[in-house]
């Protein structure tokens, strides 16, 4: 039994690119962006991969990389469950500024902190925790069933999102989640044990035309 769990941010979208706070708006990717999300469903395509389900979240980004990731692997017919839970983490007031005015404004320690903590909320915004408060039930009661079935599972979701599952999956705790970083359109590949846990994860990560 494979128990395979794949998880992708999504490729670079315009927002990346203008180094805003996206929080929970919607713009789409880049032509970077769908670059990425396309090279990573050849490489998984080419390493072998594939998948017998497929979650993402309520955002386009999200969801367009999925879609494209899945095209590229011969995949495009695959339903996809989609949900709020896997949505980015909510920046709350800082949605939509620059990062670069927002250190100007309050202090490159201030936004360090509100950026990569684990508890620490922006302005009328959500923490690492709280993203993880939604995020892992549904991991726990929609995803990890699937995979334990023997179901090998795509996730495409947001870097926060993610960074909450991983920290589980990797039992990071608050301190060291601080400096994890998950790539645009680079996949974890988890395969868990029976209880499970990790038995292997890898980072698919290429060079060139080949992948991100």
């Amino acid at each position: 039994m494979e128990r395979l769990l794949v998880l992708v941010r999504h490729g670079q979208s315009d927002w990346n690119l203008k180094n805003l706070f996206t929080g929970w708006r919607d713009p789409d990717l880049t032509e970077r962006g769908v670059a990425e999300a396309r090279s990573a469903g050849r490489g998984l395509k080419r390493e072998g991969y594939s998948f017998d389900a497929a979650f993402t979240s309520e955002l386009v980004r999200a969801q367009r990389t999925c879609a494209l990731l899945l095209e590229e692997m011969g995949l495009g017919d695959l339903a996809v469950v989609r949900d709020r839970a896997l949505n980015e983490r909510d920046y709350g007031e800082l949605s939509g500024l620059n990062k670069d005015d927002a250190r100007a404004r309050w202090g490159d320690a201030q936004v360090h902190a509100w950026r990569r903590s684990y508890d620490v909320r922006p302005p009328g915004g959500e923490s690492l925790k709280d993203t993880a408060a939604r995020v892992l039930p549904y991991y726990i009661t929609a995803i990890l069933p699937r995979v334990m079935a023997g179901q090998r599972v795509l996730v495409a979701a947001h870097g926060n999102s993610l960074r909450a599952l991983v920290m589980v999956l990797d039992r990071l705790d608050g301190d060291a989640v601080t400096d994890l970083q998950i790539r645009t359109g680079v996949p974890l590949v988890y395969r868990l044990n029976a209880d499970t846990t990790i038995a292997a994860k890898t980072v698919l990560a290429w060079d060139g035309d080949a992948g991100p």
